[in-house]
């Protein structure tokens, strides 16, 4: 999207977790209300008029649901990228799925604590056996018919 010179800015885990939302835990209660802050950023950002990626695991069909809810139907875009809990602990760089598995971490998604998948996504790409640059053009695909 930078090399389409479109102002863009990727909300993730590590950039929220690290700073505003640092006071959270991963209780379900906890969880929400971190998807809620998220919401309220990207509504602040798309009112500057930056297109904004919000690429969190967002466990709960409710909390989805209060995202498009905030950010308007028109803002919401979602993107189910479907892997497999096999292929997520492949990918583990982090190595917080054996965390989990030991019990060192709480309510890990897919492990101790629920995923409710999404029932209608705007997208979904299953990346199970498909390379992150091959993932990405198809989603980039995908959003250049979205994004004007």
């Amino acid at each position: 999207l930078h090399e389409q010179n479109k102002a863009a800015y990727v909300l993730d885990g590590d950039n929220i977790r690290q700073g505003i939302n640092k006071d959270l835990t991963f209780t379900p209660e906890d969880r929400s209300e971190n998807i809620r802050r998220i919401a309220e950023i990207c509504n602040l950002m798309l009112d500057a008029g930056v297109i904004t990626l919000a690429a969190f695991i967002s466990p709960y069909l409710k909390d989805r649901a209060l995202i498009k809810n905030i950010v308007g139907t028109d803002n919401f875009i979602e993107i189910f990228v479907n892997t497999s809990l096999k292929e997520c602990e492949r990918r583990d760089v982090k190595g917080l799925y054996g965390k989990a598995r030991s019990g060192e971490i709480k309510n890990m998604t897919g492990i101790s604590a629920p995923y409710e998948a999404p029932i209608n996504p705007d997208f979904e790409i299953i990346t199970d056996g498909q390379t992150i640059e091959d993932s990405v053009k198809e989603i980039l695909i995908f959003l250049s018919n979205k994004i004007v």
